[in-house]
């Protein structure tokens, strides 16, 4: 088999993603599906509960991510997805790659942790963030101040969760 172009969109393609999935997985050079993707992906997109496990470094976040920005509604401006990590650092990441992959949809973020400005996220919030990406304890301070509202959640990842 060779490795043209259009064999990488192909094996994404066969998850049962969207063509906005499928271009913006072509912007950043992702080119075929890691084995963790390949089985969470189409899993996933049904909206039934999962669990994945691998190793650092294999797409895990890509694995949850593509399925959030398929699920979620882009035109409204309620958080419909949590991100939970243990630590600041990997929210960050796990905002960072989101971010990326959601180049083609007006999708808005909120990366909420402690040890950063709140009032920036909470701005973020107020905003219309529809995918927020945190720590517990600053999701918790902010579910206590009433600024966040999960009362249209539609999906909930603990990512690294044996670590919270």
């Amino acid at each position: 088999m060779s490795q043209g172009h259009s064999e990488p969109v192909l094996g994404f393609r066969s998850l049962g993603l969207s063509p906005l999935s499928l271009k913006a997985l072509a912007h950043v050079k992702y080119e075929v599906p890691s084995p963790i993707q390949a089985a969470f992906i189409p899993q996933a997109l049904t909206g039934r509960d999962c669990i994945g496990q691998a190793r650092t470094g294999t797409g895990k976040t890509a694995a949850f991510c593509l399925p959030i920005l398929e699920l979620i509604d882009d035109q409204s401006s309620e958080v419909q997805a949590l991100v939970l990590t243990p630590t600041r650092e990997l929210s960050a990441q796990v905002a960072a790659e989101c971010e990326k992959l959601s180049y083609t949809r007006p999708i808005r973020f909120a990366c909420c942790v402690g040890g950063k400005y709140i009032q920036r996220q909470i701005d973020d919030i107020r905003r219309g963030a529809q995918i927020v990406i945190g720590t517990p304890g600053r999701v918790i301070d902010l579910l206590s101040r009433k600024v966040l509202n999960l009362d249209n959640l539609k999906i909930v990842v603990l990512d690294e969760a044996d670590r919270m």
